[in-house]
């Protein structure tokens, strides 16, 4: 775990899920504490500063979408919502609100370890301040030059090409749709145009990834959009 003080808030409704979800974590050496609707939630996170935010949705006073839009006024907390729904536009409707990830119940206490510890790093990495330079596999990014360099040599992107890998870069182990991408690459006129995305996506799969057709940084999230893994 990336830190052995990290703060995690459980919002979920059942209580069996919560102590299962609770005692999970607390074996990872993170302090938990628990919610059972969208109020004791927002009271929760608002008074506690966490670290992570672990959300159902259905929650008996309301949708836990409302919470993450609620939540995203003022914080930038990772959120991982827990869900029955297996709905594809339920999952997008989730990402779009704020939310950085999406586990389908039933599911296993590894799982569940796996996306904590994944967004408690990238929460550690965006505390740090001044941070412009990224390396991943052989690929080096620097931000504040806009130098792409792979191998250790300068590969050219195009400007929509950079928008998107920094873009990426800067939410790692977060899915995001389609909508999302596009909104902050192309502008809000542009949300409907899905099309961009995959054709543009493919161009930066072509030009950092040793096989593009088996991407180990850039993954495919069936039906959703992406996820960037460092």
């Amino acid at each position: 775990m990336s830190t052995a003080t990290s703060t995690v808030i459980v919002v979920e409704d059942e209580a069996k899920i919560r102590r299962f979800i609770k005692l999970a974590l607390e074996a990872e050496q993170l302090e938990v504490f628990e919610a059972d609707s969208v109020a004791r939630g927002l009271i929760e996170v608002g008074t506690r500063q966490p670290d992570l935010v672990v959300l159902d949705l259905g929650l008996p006073d309301g949708d836990g979408i409302d919470l993450i839009r609620d939540m995203r006024t003022w914080s930038e907390i990772p959120i991982i919502v827990l869900s029955a729904r297996t709905a594809e536009a339920d999952k997008v409707a989730a990402l779009d609100a704020g939310a950085d990830d999406y586990l389908i119940k039933p599911f296993g206490a590894a799982e569940l370890l796996a996306r904590v510890r994944a967004h408690l790093r990238r929460s550690f990495r965006a505390g740090a301040t001044g941070m412009t330079v990224f390396e991943f596999g052989n690929v080096r990014v620097d931000l504040g030059k806009r130098i792409v360099e792979k191998d250790g040599q300068q590969i050219h992107l195009t400007p929509i090409e950079f928008r998107l890998l920094a873009y990426l870069i800067a939410n790692p182990d977060s899915v995001l749709t389609h909508r999302q991408l596009l909104e902050a690459v192309w502008g809000p006129f542009h949300v409907e145009d899905s099309h961009y995305v995959r054709v543009y996506m493919g161009h930066v799969r072509k030009k950092i990834e040793d096989d593009p057709t088996r991407p180990k940084f850039i993954l495919t999230e069936s039906g959703v959009g992406y996820r960037f893994v460092s």
